[in-house]
Order: C-alpha cells, then structure tokens, then sequence
C-alpha cells in the first residue's frame, strides 16, 4: 500500500491510499480509501506506518473497528441500480421509496420478518451494511409498514412501468397461480379453498402475470377459495384494460384455460391461448380416432384435427421419460393400494370382532381408494360380511396405453407458431412455477404470511415479486458460476417434443457433475454464493490510538470478482 496524491485542478489535490497487484502479465492499482480529508499530521502518520517507522507493534498500528458483511449487498443493490429500480418505484427520491429499496434487496439477501428486517438495518443491530448504503439506519418496523403501505398505493403504476418495458402485442403472457398458507383469522382474504399440498388450512391465492421468458410483470392476490380458472378474468382485464395490450397469447395451464374460460373470457376479447387437454379428453379423441398411436411410431410431435375443436390446432407430444415414470408410479401405487385392501378383506375374515356391514366395509375401502386415486383400476364387491376385489386389467391398460402422451390446444395459426414452438411455449409455463418455488419455498418466503389487513397481504406480495424481478435478472448474469442452467434456450431447442421434465444443455451437466466451472470458480447456488460474497466485508478502520477513521474494503477473491464482473457492477458502494 501507499499513499498517492493526484492534481485535482483548482481544487486542492486528492489524497489516496492505493495498492498495486498483478493481473496476468499487468500490474494495475486500485483505491482502498481517500486521505482526503484527513489533517497532514494523520496523513504523514499513515505515511510513517506504511514506511515500516511507527513506533506502535502492527495490529495496533491500525484497528478495524467494525466489519460489516458488505459484498451481497454491493451485488443487489448495484443490480438494482442498472434495473432502475428506484426510478420504477417513483420518479421522485423519497424516504418511503429508499425503505422499499431496502426491503426488496433485504429479502434477497435474507428474507424475514418487517421487525427482524428493521433491526438488520440499524445501526447498532446492523447485520450487514445495507441500511448504512441506502440511508436508512434509523428506520423501525413502523416505518416500513408505512413503506409497504406506500409500495401498495402504487402497485398498478409500478406493474404499468413494468408492462411498458417487458411486453408487446402479440407476445406470449403466462398465467398462473398457487396457494400460500395464511396464519392470521381476521384477513378478509383467508379462506379454507381446495389445499396444494395436502393438508387443509387457511390460505390465499396468488396468481403472477410473466414474459414468456418468465419475467414477472405483475401479481393479483385473490381469498383462499378462489378457483383457479376464476382467476382467468382478472389477469385478461389487466392485460387488456390496465396495459393496453389487444392482441396476446395466453398460456395457461389445462386446470386454468378451461372450456368455460376460453369461450366466456378469452374468445370476446379476440385473445389467443395455449393450453392442454384433460385425459378424460385425451382418452375420447384416442376412442374416436383422431389420436392415433401410430403417430408416435416415429416421432414424438404430430398435429391432429377434430370437429370437436373447429378452427383450431390440437398438438400431440409423446414424452418417453415421462411415460416410463408414470407407469412406474402407477405400479407402485396399485401395489400399495393391494396391500392396504387385502387388510380390509382380513378384517371382513379375521374370528375376533370382524368387520361387518355394507356401510363400514365401504367406509374403510372407500377411504383406501381416495388416498391412492386408484379406485378406476379394481373391480370389487361388497357384501354385509365380505369384501373381495380384483384389478381391472382392461382399465390399467387402457391408461397405460396414453402413458406420456399430451395434447396441447391453440388457437394460434401455423404461420404464426409451428407445432415446435407451441410446445416450447406451453413448457414455459414451468419458469412461472419456477418463480412460486422460489418466492415460496427456500428465497424470499412469500409464506406464510402473517399480515392482517388485505391491503398489507397484497404490498407483501408484490414486495416479494419486486425481490424475485431483482434476484431473476441477477441470476440470469451470475449464471456462469451457478447451478443454473446459462444456456437454456439451446438445451430447449434441442428437444422441443418433450414437455416434462426440462432438459438441461451439456455446459450446466458439466457444472453439476464437475462441481466447477470451465476456470476452475467453484460453482454455487444463488443462495450459497450470496453467503460467499457476504464475506467481503466493509470495514470501519482507525488509525493507531488517534481519532483518525477511514473506510477499507476486505480484498475480493478471484470467485468474488469474477461475481461483480458478471454483474457488471462495483463493490465499492
């Protein structure tokens, strides 16, 4: 290290505290702080130290008074900066605009509560450095509810911005929704509705309106027992009457674009659709004659036609992966379904207090069959003091025979979309649900939530889209030394016949099985390598026994560098 002054025109010159180091063949230097402001007697100390001449034993030449855990939010913030961020939020610079700037990168970064987000903020119960770069030390929980409420108030403006960079007419739009468990009792918006996974409990229901590359735009918060297919109408008026935009495609998934929904929200407003048909469908056209299984003799992708579906494309794919998955679940469950049977018929038989009555045998197989969903593949009889049961061989074969096999349903014309590309369009829909898992599951935890009011739970959600909107595009630039796959549109292209699962391009197999890049960078989750770069720390450093105070940065490792080079932004915020 050494100190540099540099000429600064009429202005009295700068003076810097510099290092050299080498990059390849070149040696360049870099500033670690500026002197500037310091009285000579400080600087000519610094000076004497760096010279080896003061008289104090090294680790009290300098004290590091306190290290703040600086290079994650260096790599958000600066994101958000070349996203203009604080532009889509307001024109106007504002504390309520710095707060929502400083809750969007907190739950990228670590996502908790409004109480535990304030005290990572404060100065004196900081966590990391964020609150010191935007300002915002000072702020409690009230503050940022009130910040929420403000982010609220402006949701349809923000989503407007968001339209106006992000779609088109013409352009493909995915819709989708999901569930999000609901611990408060007096939200308006809590509902028992038909549970996700399982359990039954309080829920909401969000539904993301996403480019077709699966950018978010927008986000409409619905009570927990909302249908989804209901949910329909409300993203076509956003697109229509909110954005603006008359001609659009919509890609919906089979138990979103219903038959109702297309003929009563789509078909009126002269909107096209890609979805899926439902087996019971499926199974009809096969029946019938329009889906043959010869089709598939030789490829994997044919167009059939059926006047059940005037004017429109039907595109039926075979996916073999998939075909054998499901068989082999489908074994897996009738067997298990067998067993826990065959104990029904044992307790009809056993000598100590059997099973007996049509209505208690039927109770117990009953609840065997709902379990599995297996009931459509045995025959069975129920008598008052016996049960018996066999496989329905005809069934299972007859389902087994459309194991894999999916038809999609468009009204897009051929000239517009190949039979390839509504394939590739409809599989697109996975990035939305790509963006529910992240925002619920291991990122930015939508749930549960918490809030009370509806105008809360609403802020909150769209707070967690902002945060997925930043962490996507911070994704897609990082990938090189990610999991993530940095070459999808190929890996999708090579395949576009297959629906399920995603295929991954050769360059991300070699990172997975490697557990290295091309250069020898560890490869990372987002989440790990966020935790790698908080390493890189923002220090507060004091010089001697003196009240002479300067910032200094921890020295980046060649991964972290190679992370901001990515990003194409500074750590020196």
């Amino acid at each position: 290290m050494y100190i540099d002054v540099v000429p600064n025109r009429a202005s009295p010159p700068a003076v810097l505290l510099r290092e050299s180091y080498r990059e390849g063949d070149k040696v360049k230097k870099r500033t670690l702080a500026n002197l500037s402001a310091l009285p000579p007697e400080a600087i000519e100390a610094i000076r004497a130290t760096l010279r080896g001449q003061t008289l104090l034993p090294a680790e009290e030449a300098f004290q590091i008074l306190r290290a703040r855990p600086h290079g994650h939010v260096a790599a958000v913030l600066g994101t958000m900066r070349e996203l203009g961020m604080a532009e889509l939020l307001s024109s106007r610079s504002h504390r309520e605009r710095d707060l929502v700037l400083a809750m969007i990168a907190a739950r990228v970064i670590e996502p908790c509560s409004k109480l535990a987000t304030a005290r990572a903020l404060g100065r004196d119960t900081l966590s990391n450095s964020l609150g010191e770069v935007l300002g915002v030390e000072e702020a409690d929980a009230d503050d940022l509810y009130e910040a929420l409420d403000w982010l609220g108030r402006g949701q349809r403006r923000i989503e407007e911005k968001l339209a106006k960079r992000h779609l088109g007419e013409g352009q493909l739009i995915l819709w989708d929704v999901t569930t999000v468990p609901f611990e408060s009792r007096t939200c308006a918006l809590a509902a028992y509705g038909r549970p996700k996974r399982g359990a039954s409990e309080r829920q909401v229901l969000f539904g993301l309106l996403t480019t077709a590359e699966g950018v978010p735009v927008a986000v409409e918060v619905f009570a927990g027992n909302t249908g989804d297919p209901a949910t329909v109408a409300s993203a076509v008026e956003r697109l229509q009457e909110s954005f603006g935009l008359k001609r659009v495609v919509v890609v919906g998934d089979r138990g979103m674009l219903t038959e109702a929904r297309i003929t009563e929200d789509l078909k009126p407003r002269a909107l096209d659709w890609i979805t899926s048909l439902r087996a019971p469908t499926i199974r009809k056209l096969w029946r019938e004659g329009p889906l043959q299984l010869s089709l598939f003799d030789h490829q994997n992708l044919a167009e059939i036609t059926s006047p059940d579906f005037p004017g429109e494309r039907l595109v039926a794919c075979k996916n073999p992966l998939l075909a054998r998955d499901r068989a082999r679940k489908r074994g897996e469950l009738l067997a298990v379904t067998e067993e826990k049977l065959e104990a029904v018929v044992d307790a009809t038989r056993r000598q100590k207090r059997p099973l007996r009555g049509k209505d208690r045998i039927g109770v117990r197989v009953g609840r065997v069959l709902a379990r599995s969903k297996m009931g459509k593949h045995f025959r069975y009889e129920i008598t008052e003091e016996a049960f018996t049961f066999e496989r329905d061989e005809g069934s299972i074969a007859e389902e087994a025979a459309l194991d894999g096999i999916y038809v999609l349903r468009t009204s897009v014309g051929a000239e517009r979309l190949g039979s390839e590309d509504v394939v590739r369009a409809y599989k697109r829909l996975s990035r939305v649900e790509r963006a529910f898992r992240i925002c619920k599951d291991f990122a930015l935890e939508v749930e549960p939530i918490r809030h009370r009011r509806v105008d809360r739970v609403r802020s909150h959600v769209f707070l967690c889209m902002l945060a997925y909107y930043v962490r996507l595009h911070m994704e897609r630039a990082l990938a090189p030394i990610l999991f993530t796959d940095h070459e999808p549109e190929r890996a999708e292209a090579r395949k576009p016949s297959v629906v399920a699962p995603a295929i991954r391009s050769e360059a991300a197999l070699r990172k997975t099985r490697r557990k290295h890049t091309e250069d020898g960078l560890p490869v990372h989750s987002f989440r790990s390598l966020m935790s790698d770069l908080a390493t890189l720390t923002k220090n507060t450093v004091r010089m001697g026994d003196t009240a002479v105070e300067f910032t200094q940065y921890a020295r980046p490792t060649e991964l972290q560098e190679r992370a901001f080079q990515l990003l194409d932004v500074s750590y020196r915020t």
